[in-house]
């Protein structure tokens, strides 16, 4: 099946496969109970043979005896992306490196371990690299599809869209499947394609995946997608769906609480987040920190917001580059010049509308809104819908003494999404009662 390039975007014609696609996720506008397995995926309780964990042990012993194929270290490094994946827990980056390279020393021309380190640098928005490692893989397997995915990511956040939907494009024609359906989604998604953008992501749900969490993840962003137009409860059964074949996914419970959120059930917002907090990872922090201040306790959001504070510098020192989400959390509740130069960094390295974004609100906040309103519009170049980036140019936009653009922006933004965050959403409704 091929997404012809027009349609990549704008769903001139619809996809032949959709119509069938409809029956296998019906259940999704039902309730949780009466769901039905898409095909490919596992249902609830199947024993995966494939597990990381076991991959992981037999290839450890594969290598273990010694040898002097490059294959069993490329597999090593692959299963480790995947704990990662599965755990949020970047200790198996460094072990997946130290594999993927005894793969390279063996066969500098190995695709899977190509792949896999341009996987690797992504994960740590080393863009660059990670296009480096998926131009070459493509070289190496030039018929294969997985290393355009690498490709297309680094294109995307490197701000390069006309070349990535070449390579996607690509992709889908190499093979339409769960990878290719995904990243169709997000760049729907980015060109402000919403309604696009989730059919796409129902094909993502219907194509299966290699491990169960591959399906909680596209299951989780579908959540996502339905929760950006307002549709709450298709959201909640998008995220229910993903915790029924992989019990607690912290993805698809940080969507619950969004839901949760956007139905003004903050209290139950809050206990959701709070179980998510034990681990590290600082998105949910944020979220509760943000939650909490929305309902007046500052005192204990503080402290949810040094852990985001000291989980962005561990990250950072563990190797990882600076994001737009670290330069946006500094804006909001840091050090705004240094939430200006982190921004700065990221759009230097990777100048995507999302950076754009960041640098944009970074310099609003520091009081050149004039600048700030210059990316803040380089972010919406695309057409996103995105109700945050709306915002931070409605503010900019009004900042800067542009009252009329200043309330397109902000309207546009409560329209995309009333209730888009419990901190943010009543900041934007009461600037723009302010300018009306």
């Amino acid at each position: 099946m091929t997404l012809t390039k027009p349609n990549l975007i704008k769903l001139l014609v619809p996809l032949v496969a959709f119509v069938a696609t409809l029956f296998a996720i019906r259940s999704l506008d039902g309730s949780p109970g009466r769901e039905a397995a898409a095909p490919g995926v596992p249902a609830a309780g199947f024993d995966d043979t494939r597990s990381a964990d076991r991959r992981i042990a037999s290839l450890q012993a594969a290598v273990a005896r010694g040898t002097d194929r490059s294959a069993p270290y490329a597999a090593l490094g692959d299963a480790y992306l995947q704990k990662a994946r599965e755990t949020f827990d970047p200790r198996f980056y460094a072990r997946a490196e130290t594999a993927l390279r005894e793969a390279l020393a063996r066969d500098r021309r190995d695709a899977t371990a190509l792949t896999a380190m341009g996987a690797l640098a992504n994960a740590r928005h080393d863009f660059a690299a990670g296009l480096r490692f998926g131009e070459r893989a493509r070289a190496a397997a030039p018929g294969v599809a997985k290393p355009y995915g690498v490709i297309v990511d680094a294109l995307v956040e490197l701000g390069r869209y006309g070349q990535a939907e070449r390579a996607l494009q690509r992709m889908v024609d190499l093979k339409p499947n769960l990878d290719s359906y995904a990243r169709v989604s997000y760049f729907r998604e980015l060109h402000g394609d919403v309604a696009g953008a989730v059919e796409a992501m129902r094909l993502a749900a219907s194509a299966g995946g290699d491990a169960r969490e591959n399906f909680a993840y596209v299951q989780t962003l579908l959540g996502n997608l339905e929760l950006a137009r307002g549709a709450v409860p298709a959201a909640r059964d998008a995220y229910r769906l993903a915790l029924s074949r992989y019990p607690r996914y912290a993805p698809a419970e940080g969507g619950l609480a969004r839901a949760e959120a956007a139905a003004a059930d903050l209290s139950a917002a809050i206990r959701r987040l709070r179980r998510l907090v034990a681990r590290p990872l600082p998105e949910y922090a944020l979220a509760l920190a943000e939650a909490e201040l929305a309902e007046g306790r500052r005192a204990v959001a503080r402290e949810h917001l040094a852990l985001v504070d000291a989980q962005h510098r561990l990250e950072l020192r563990s190797g990882a580059s600076a994001d737009a989400g670290m330069a946006v959390f500094e804006a909001d509740h840091g050090n705004r010049e240094r939430a200006v130069a982190l921004a700065r960094m990221v759009w230097r390295a990777a100048p995507s509308v999302s950076a754009a974004d960041a640098l944009g609100w970074a310099l609003t906040r520091a009081g050149a809104a004039a600048e700030g309103l210059v990316y803040a519009q380089r972010a919406l170049r695309l057409g996103s819908r995105d109700p945050l980036f709306l915002y931070h140019a409605g503010i900019a936009a009004r900042d800067a003494g542009r009252p009329g653009l200043a309330r397109r922006h902000l309207e546009s933004a409560l329209t995309a999404g009333p209730r888009f965050s419990p901190y943010h959403a009543p900041r934007a409704r009461a600037a723009l009662a302010d300018l009306r």
